[in-house]
This record gives C-alpha cells, sequence and structure tokens, in this order.
C-alpha cells in the first residue's frame, strides 16, 4: 500500500506540474496545442538569420516535390531556394527528354538528336508556361509550408534572353504563388536583358536575384541595379573568395541589394579556389553569418553544397552537417 501511495503521489505531482507548464504556454500566447504541432519541425533560423540551402545541393538524389521536403525535414532546413525542375514536375510540366549524366562535373556533348529534341522539349515548355494556371504551386507552397519549410526563392530555366516575355512573367508569378519573393538566374551578359527582366520583375512585385561565379567583382551587379529597384543580388560568397575578393565589404555595402546569399567554403584565388568541407577553405563564413546577426541583414543564407561528398555519406547528411555549422556559429 505504501508503494501505491508513493506512486500515486508522484502521478498527481507530475499531472500538476504540467498542467501548470500548459498554462504557462498559454499565457505567454503560445497555446499548448499549438506547441505541440510544432514539435518535429525543422527550424532553421539562427538568432534571427535564416539559414537555407538551394535545392541544388541534392541533385544526387531523387528531386520530386516530396523528395525534396524530406531531404528539408531530415537536414533541419526550414527554408529553401527552390530549383525549376521539381516546382514545375509538380505542377504538370511536359516530360523533358532524357539526357546523358554530368561527368566530372561536366555537362557532356549532346549528339544531333538530343540537341533537336532538347528545342522541341522548349517549345512544349513555353507553351505549358504560357497557359498554366498558379493553383499547382500554391499547393506545393502549402504542402511545405504545413511541414513547416517556406520557399523564398524559385529558380526555373524561364529567364533567359531565348524565353519569351510570357515565359519571364510566369516565372515571377509562380515565385510569388510558391511564397518567394524572388526568382533567381544566373546574371545574362547584355544590358538589355536585365532590363527587360527588371521591367518584367517590377510590374510583379518580384526581384530578379542575379547569380554569378568567378566573374563577380564589387562593381559586376551595378548595371542591372541600376536599372530598376526589383534588379538585386543573388550573392555567391564562396565563389566570390574563388574570384580573389573579401566578401565582407561587400556584403557591408551591398547588403540593401542582396535578397539572398549562397554559402559554400572554398579556397581563394591564391590557394587554387577548390570547393572544400566548411571550416576548411578561406571563405569567412562565420564572419559573414555573424555579420548578418549584428546588423539585422533580414536576406536569407543559401547553403550550396558543392564539395565533393565523403565516402559513405550523402549529401543530405552534408548538408545537415553546414546547417550545424551555422547554428553554432550564430551562437543558437
Amino acid at each position: 500500500m505504501a508503494d501505491q501511495d508513493i506512486s500515486r503521489r508522484q502521478f498527481l505531482s507530475a499531472s500538476a506540474l504540467l498542467t501548470a507548464g500548459a498554462g504557462l504556454l498559454s499565457t505567454s500566447g503560445f497555446g499548448f496545442p499549438a506547441y505541440i504541432k510544432n514539435l518535429g519541425k525543422p527550424n532553421s533560423l539562427f538568432n534571427g538569420v535564416q539559414v537555407g540551402a538551394i535545392t541544388y545541393s541534392w541533385r544526387s538524389l531523387p528531386g520530386g516535390a516530396e523528395d525534396i521536403l524530406k531531404y528539408c525535414i531530415d537536414a533541419n532546413i526550414s527554408a529553401i531556394e527552390l530549383m525549376g525542375p521539381t516546382g514545375e514536375s509538380f505542377a504538370g510540366a511536359p516530360e523533358g527528354p532524357k539526357m546523358p549524366p554530368w561527368t566530372g562535373g561536366k555537362r557532356p556533348e549532346l549528339t544531333d538528336e538530343q540537341k533537336a529534341a532538347q528545342a522541341e522539349h522548349l517549345i512544349k515548355m513555353a507553351e505549358w508556361r504560357a497557359k498554366v494556371p498558379m493553383d499547382k504551386f500554391v499547393q506545393l507552397r502549402k504542402m511545405y509550408n504545413d511541414a513547416g519549410v517556406s520557399i523564398y526563392a524559385f529558380k526555373p530555366s524561364a529567364l533567359g534572353e531565348k524565353n519569351t516575355d510570357q515565359e519571364v512573367d510566369y516565372a515571377l508569378r509562380a515565385a510569388k504563388a510558391l511564397g518567394a519573393n524572388q526568382a533567381t538566374i544566373e546574371q545574362p551578359n547584355d544590358p538589355a536583358q536585365t532590363k527587360r527582366l527588371g521591367d518584367i520583375a517590377a510590374k510583379n512585385k518580384v526581384y530578379v536575384g542575379y547569380h554569378g561565379h568567378t566573374q563577380q567583382t564589387p562593381t559586376w551587379w551595378d548595371t542591372a541595379l541600376n536599372q530598376s529597384k526589383y534588379n538585386a543580388m543573388n550573392f555567391d560568397m564562396g565563389h566570390y573568395v574563388a574570384a580573389g575578393f573579401d566578401p565582407i565589404p561587400l556584403i557591408e555595402t551591398k547588403h540593401d541589394h542582396i535578397v539572398s546569399m549562397h554559402v559554400k567554403d572554398r579556397k581563394n584565388k591564391e590557394n587554387g579556389g577548390a570547393n572544400v568541407p566548411w571550416g576548411q577553405g578561406d571563405t569567412p563564413i562565420t564572419a559573414a553569418l555573424e555579420l548578418m546577426r549584428t546588423r539585422k541583414y533580414k536576406f536569407p543564407a543559401t547553403i550550396e553544397l558543392e564539395y565533393e561528398i565523403p565516402a559513405g555519406s550523402d549529401a543530405v547528411k552534408e548538408t545537415a552537417k553546414c546547417v550545424e555549422y551555422a547554428k553554432k556559429a550564430l551562437g543558437a
């Protein structure tokens, strides 16, 4: 009986503590049911800095919408830059021709038949983009949001010089339907093209974020930025280091124009420029993240996994390591 009395008292005590805890949660404005609902969702917002990932990081794995969402949850990623094929396939885009896989980081030379099939597919895509409703993009957004993942950027192959104005308009409307404030693209060399994109972006009130590689310089974006307030920077600090520059001064001077920033670790130009695991290169990742935290910059820091995946690991595990690196750097 004594043991039963003790067990009963322990149960009542624990129940009282649980009830009190629920009451504290409710009075704090968070409600106990809401607390339970959010358990198990990813959270890569660390001390005010949104750490995200471009889904290109998982290019070695299946790229369906459900697949990508699972990678986000497994890697604790709560915000992403979504590559076009994942979103467009979910929305019912025509299936493209099978192309040979990249080897050694290089695109293989296509045969004449493959080139013709690709050209035919681009025509079909333009026709599809011109008339596709936004319902499926909204549905994709809801599916991700319900799981705790937001989409802040969309990168379809619809913003190039050969794409029609209708396709560009589609890309920006699709970005907005996904919940993103930007569509991203490799910055064109022709100022007329950045002017065209900026004008269409202004009509949709969605930014075009221009990405670069080792051609980036401190003034590389200036022409596009001066053409439209909706022309912006999808800055890549790793490539910038490999080009021979320090990214910290650029972030400080152009932060108002940066809508997202790719984060990777590369050796600097003098050391060969290789992509390496975080912490082994010359990119000041920790300093950049600390600057974002201190200055309260609101653009996301986008993990882009480009170093060689070690034996026994995979792209999701390596992305998760980058998340933990960023979390530690931000003191979370």
